[in-house]
């Protein structure tokens, strides 16, 4: 289970996102894209829609980029019409800001060109009209999908750590914001083990600039690597999980600083950096600190702090829990949905079990709330959900 609970250092802020709802238009009446003034040269209208977009940023270090500081790339063109590519501004090169980029669709109209970024409402219809040459069916799926969202208690990413299974990296870095200091806090830090970062998902990956790869997950999330050496040169090419993206290093050819090789991997949802607390990764569940940067990472009852290991279990599966007796050594499994069966046996503090199907029945409280919900576990025994972390305070697998 998952619910927003203020527990000491785990207070976790209800923060909104937005789901961008996309239903097939044409290219021409996609609502919200900017058509650019003149009908020239599409990189020269992805450059404005840049600029507006810096502009308009909350960073101030953004805010002062020029022409010079934007990086686009039209990575796919069908005919004179149609182009695909990512659009980035870079940042100075100093701590505490990052470079911001996007994926887009620009669409040449009689006005221009109509330029959309993710995470507009007129990316998912341009995404729709798009030719399959410049827009992938793969790509289509994921860009006009109708996606869950954390604000609405869904935390499950199915998402491991970023390196290898079985490694143990160091946590370097906990919640903090993209640029740094900024909000939501989307990003850790992470280094040590052999240095190969790998794919937290399988998914669609994308070259940002030198150093920064990104990968459009199912489920609305992305994720985001930067700092990379010898990173990979993508163009929506079909990642799987744990495929290789590059080594940690300390890269800031987009902007930003680094200190010591790390990568700075940072979590979207629909479009949007999300906060990195509550989600799941490798079957540990992030907090954050009072500040950032601090924080902790829980897997049942052990917790490890920024500057511990934290060894990488691999993904938890969307119908799977991770057992947390809050303190405990073991939960007890019962016949039935509550304390009026009989106990069969128990299953250890930080064991994965897997959930079949649940029910109500007994009202208990665990670190993660107060609920009346048992899970019926796929061995026919049950568990009560107080005592188990599933990234969501309903049942993940229908009702029993």
């Amino acid at each position: 289970m998952f619910r927003s609970l203020t527990r000491g250092r785990a207070g976790v802020a209800a923060l909104a996102a937005t789901i961008v709802l996309a239903a097939p238009a044409a290219a021409s009446a996609a609502p919200g894209a900017t058509a650019a003034p003149s009908a020239g040269d599409v990189t020269a209208a992805v450059t404005a829609r840049l600029l507006d977009q810096a502009a308009n940023a909350a960073d101030p270090g953004l805010r002062s980029a020029g022409t010079d500081d934007t990086r686009v790339t039209v990575t796919r063109r069908g005919g004179q019409a149609w182009a695909f590519g990512t659009a980035v501004i870079v940042a100075p090169h100093k701590e505490g800001v990052y470079p911001a980029g996007w994926v887009f669709v620009a669409h040449r109209e009689r006005a221009g060109w109509r330029v959309a970024f993710d995470g507009e409402a007129a990316f998912a219809a341009l995404a729709e009209s798009a030719p399959a040459n410049v827009v992938s069916p793969q790509e289509r799926d994921v860009f006009t999908g109708v996606q869950p969202t954390y604000a609405g208690g869904d935390y499950r990413t199915g998402m491991r750590l970023p390196y290898g299974l079985g490694q143990s990296w160091y946590f370097t870095g906990g919640p903090h914001g993209w640029g740094g200091n900024d909000t939501p806090w989307s990003s850790i830090d992470l280094s040590g083990g052999d240095q190969r970062v790998l794919a937290a998902r399988g998914g669609t990956a994308y070259t940002m600039c030198t150093g920064w790869i990104r990968v459009i997950h199912d489920r609305g999330y992305a994720t985001d690597y930067y700092h990379l050496w010898n990173s990979i040169s993508v163009n929506g090419a079909s990642v799987g999980e744990g495929a290789y993206l590059g080594d940690t290093g300390t890269d800031v050819t987009c902007g930003g600083a680094a200190s010591g090789r790390h990568v700075h991997f940072a979590l979207r949802q629909n479009n949007a950096y999300v906060p990195m607390v509550g989600h799941n990764l490798g079957k540990w569940v992030i907090w954050s600190g009072s500040a950032t940067y601090q924080g902790y990472a829980l897997h049942g009852s052990a917790q490890v702090n920024v500057g511990g290991a934290l060894y990488n279990y691999g993904a938890l599966g969307l119908n799977q829990g991770i057992i947390d007796a809050n303190g405990g050594g073991t939960v007890n499994r019962r016949s039935g949905p509550g304390t009026g069966y009989g106990v069969v046996g128990s299953v250890a503090d930080g064991a994965t079990v897997t959930v079949a199907c649940s029910a109500n029945g007994t009202t208990h409280s665990g670190r993660w709330g107060t609920t009346s919900l048992w899970n019926k576990l796929t061995d026919g025994t049950w568990a009560s959900d107080a005592y188990m972390w599933t990234g969501s305070a309903g049942a993940i697998s229908g009702w029993c």
